[in-house]
């Protein structure tokens, strides 16, 4: 089974193109990040060609952090900065060889913000689809994001449908879905088919998964024969320093 580091996470200390020469020397087969934007393309682009491994991912910015945003597409009156956002990405992840762009949607409920955030993400996949990049949309739990505008892969899915645009997919966080909806053997054969990238942490600490209540070995077993192939993202908060949770990555039980 292939795997993904989540430089959002791992190696954070780091710059990030140190960090994706770690992930490289540690075994990774690619790389994934959060919010790249104050690193220079150049550099990120120069590491990525020296270690082969591709970058999967990126997020749009949250917004103003100062004042608690976690995204900014569901944000009724914010489309203008939306779009920003979902262009700032894209010619990003250009530059960088990468393949896909979280949209976040940020806090808002209700109908307004449902249509709001299906017009941003219409816009996000016409823009995206010249470049070859897939847009993701993740459901996040209550516990870590309370408000957060997508909760469950039942809303995603009606979002998908809503869109109808081929290169929007979801990001299946196993993390956040455990604790949302559980279930996840089910629930990734259910969602196989409109997902496009798929994350893990441990439940409830979101560190490494050799702990915790959810059984990976088994988790990536079920995955491997579902068919998927996409490196794994681990998208998982390190309890020390990052080569020190990374026994998994050795383990036969997680990686065969």
């Amino acid at each position: 089974m292939p795997f993904s580091a989540n430089l959002g996470f791992l190696w954070a200390d780091l710059s990030l193109p140190d960090a994706i020469r770690a992930a490289k020397k540690a075994g990774f087969d690619a790389v994934e990040c959060h919010w790249p934007y104050e690193t220079p393309v150049a550099d990120i682009a120069a590491a990525l060609q020296e270690t082969g491994l591709p970058m999967l991912g990126l997020n749009t910015i949250r917004g103003d952090t100062a004042a608690g945003e976690n995204g900014l597409s569901a944000l009724p009156g914010r489309e203008v900065e939306a779009r920003a956002a979902i262009d700032q990405a894209i010619d990003y992840a250009n530059a960088i060889g990468g393949q896909n762009i979280h949209v976040m949607a940020g806090f808002a409920q209700g109908s307004e913000a449902d249509a709001t955030f299906i017009d941003n993400l219409t816009y996000a996949c016409a823009q995206a689809a010249p470049h070859g990049l897939t847009i993701l949309i993740e459901p996040l739990n209550t516990y870590d994001a309370p408000g957060y505008h997508l909760q469950t892969t039942h809303k995603a899915r009606q979002i998908i449908d809503a869109v109808a645009a081929p290169n929007l997919k979801l990001m299946f966080d196993c993390y956040h879905l455990q604790i949302m909806q559980g279930d996840l053997t089910r629930l990734l054969a259910d969602c196989l088919p409109i997902t496009g990238h798929i994350q893990f942490a441990s439940v409830p600490d979101r560190g490494a998964p050799d702990q915790g209540e959810v059984n990976y070995s088994h988790i990536f077993r079920h995955i491997r024969a579902l068919g998927w192939e996409v490196p794994l993202g681990a998208e998982y908060k390190p309890s020390g320093p990052t080569e020190a949770t990374l026994e998994w990555l050795s383990d036969p039980t997680f990686t065969e």
